[in-house]
């Protein structure tokens, strides 16, 4: 009955409440799209923020934990870093560690990944025949995250830490 109710409320509302009722939702809309392609700006990354979603990179990352990405072109990846990166043919990116760099004579850079709390690397999720990651299949590095410490019915805690690499 709650979606009558809201209909309900919606009739009695002259048009001068409904028309401002509107104005709100599309200025809030309108305020979180703006403050995200601005945190993409900042960051150089397509998602700033991202969710962790399985327990791959434990003890580091847990389910549930948001991560702060920066993709800056100038900075070298390096091992033992964490990255973010999205695998042709899959929509959702991966958080895995850098396990290896291999460096060509000609400057390009391509690596391999791997789960902390995974038994092999991560060849086995890149698509058929690729070996190595590259630069372009980054979305960024975390920089920092968000540990969720407890997430029961209403009460949620938190800690906010910088990611060591």
């Amino acid at each position: 009955m709650l979606s009558l109710d809201f209909l309900d409320d919606v009739r009695r509302m002259n048009k001068r409440q409904l028309y401002y009722q509107v104005l709100n939702f599309g200025m809030i809309v309108s305020s979180a799209l703006m403050i995200w392609k601005g945190l993409m700006v900042v960051t150089g990354s397509e998602s700033p923020i991202v969710v962790v979603l399985s327990g791959s990179m434990e003890p580091a990352f847990h389910r549930g934990d948001l991560l702060f990405l920066t993709n800056r072109v100038e900075d070298p990846i390096r091992v033992g870093e964490i990255v973010v990166f999205r695998i042709e043919g899959r929509e959702i990116p991966i958080v895995h560690r850098v396990l290896k760099i291999h460096e060509k004579e000609n400057g390009d850079i391509k690596f391999l990944t791997k789960g902390d709390n995974n038994a092999v690397d991560d060849r086995g999720l890149y698509k058929q025949g690729q070996h190595w990651l590259e630069k372009k299949d980054v979305v960024g590095r975390a920089r920092g995250h968000i540990d969720v410490i407890l997430n029961t019915g209403n009460l949620f805690c938190c800690k906010i830490f910088k990611t060591q690499n």
